[in-house]
């Protein structure tokens, strides 16, 4: 069941224990492997513990002595399921649980009975099926569990404001911190660098790019149609769209290319190792989703130096300064995104100017170190705030 096992230490730092859903392709997922790739190793260790299973991604995990639980829980409630991760947890014995998003708050509970001294909750955004969070057994299960919590760190103002005023939880449980993206793998491209990838056939093409799982909270859909509408108010320009990523929508999605006649003009990627590399490649970043919290894509994108046109929904206008570095669309608007693409590609400075404001926001705002510091000063102080901590960390052989 564990991929690697930890070397011994006379001393160890704390363990913390990340619980997530399931670990794959995803924005979440990727903050998480840089969490614990680029975190002091000797501050913290790291196990990562998935409530269903995990995939090939769990190997960008690079760190040394990170070890890897899944935990197989069935649909539905699963009670076997807490047993499981309360044996586990007695077993590692944590200082921190970190758990991340609606599918793992409950278990919080399971911590605190399992005796872990901290617990941490992210919410990084909400799915296509609650967009605006107002399902009530949902946020009522939040505010049960929300006393079992140490502190529940939202990564956008909107998803902060939604947890205090909607869900109900109190202020004091809440840390913003925001998401961060590095730049130095994410950069803009070198002046005169051309592509080698099939969207480059055209020297003067402008190619639209997103980066996104396939699924209905993305939407897809409506950057399709919205492509096809600017097609055809500008017929003459070398236009290129490709939808990196993957997922359940991908045979609907490509039924949509072919039937609006766009087969030569639009790439379904498909999942991506080489992010940083194929966003260099792009004219312009897209994103059409109908909920987010602080989308990584965007700011990978921004970190790039592409201006971007996106639908203006969750904490993406923190990142986006309407007019400034982008363009902010409502959502399932097709033609309000066709028209927002349309003006880059008919004013390619302003398409730089914009793209070069961006990546000064991304440095200032949402580097990769600054989010790193805010969860290590998190930690640091919930720990030290707990009597109970030496309980949980191996001491120091004398």
């Amino acid at each position: 069941m564990a991929v690697t096992a930890p070397s011994a230490h006379a001393c160890q730092p704390p363990l913390v224990v990340h619980l997530i859903y399931r670990l794959d392709i995803g924005g979440l997922e990727t903050l998480l492997v840089d969490t614990i790739n680029r975190m002091p190793a000797e501050r913290y260790r790291h196990a990562v513990v998935c409530l269903t299973d995990y995939t090939d991604f769990a190997a960008r995990i690079t760190r040394p002595g990170v070890e890897l639980f899944a935990l197989h829980k069935p649909p539905g409630a699963a009670p076997r399921t807490h047993l499981d991760l309360w044996r586990l947890l007695r077993r590692l014995r944590p200082a921190i649980l970190h758990t991340y998003n609606l599918g793992t708050i409950e278990y919080a509970t399971t911590a605190l009975l399992a005796g872990v001294p901290v617990r941490v909750h992210a919410e990084h955004g909400r799915d296509a099926g609650d967009p605006q969070g107002l399902n009530r057994k949902h946020n009522l299960l939040r505010r049960l569990v929300a006393p079992c919590i140490d502190r529940i760190v939202p990564v956008s103002r909107d998803l902060r404001a939604w947890l205090r005023d909607t869900v109900g939880i109190a202020e004091r449980r809440l840390r913003l911190i925001d998401n961060g993206v590095d730049t130095e793998r994410f950069r803009p491209a070198l002046p005169g660098a051309s592509g080698a990838e099939a969207w480059h056939d055209d020297p003067q093409g402008f190619v639209i790019g997103s980066v996104g799982r396939l699924q209905d909270v993305k939407d897809q859909a409506t950057l399709i149609a919205a492509f096809a509408l600017l097609c055809r108010m500008l017929p003459q320009e070398p236009l290129r769209l490709v939808l990196v990523g993957d997922g359940p929508l991908r045979a609907p999605l490509a039924s949509q290319v072919a039937s609006s006649g766009l087969q030569d003009r639009v790439w379904l990627a498909g999942a991506r190792a080489d992010v940083a590399p194929v966003m260099r490649g792009f004219s312009l970043f897209a994103l059409s989703s109908i909920a987010e919290g602080t989308p990584v894509t965007l700011l990978e994108a921004m970190a790039s130096g592409l201006p971007v046109v996106s639908t203006a929904v969750g904490g993406i206008p923190d990142l986006v300064a309407d007019g400034a570095n982008g363009v902010l669309v409502p959502p399932s608007n097709p033609e309000a995104m066709a028209q927002a693409l349309a003006a880059y590609v008919r004013d390619r400075a302003l398409a730089q100017a914009h793209g070069a404001a961006g990546r000064v926001r991304v440095e200032r705002q949402y580097s990769m170190q600054a989010m790193l510091e805010a969860y290590l000063a998190l930690y640091d102080g919930l720990l030290q705030s707990k009597n109970k901590v030496n309980e949980a960390i191996t001491p120091c052989a004398e």
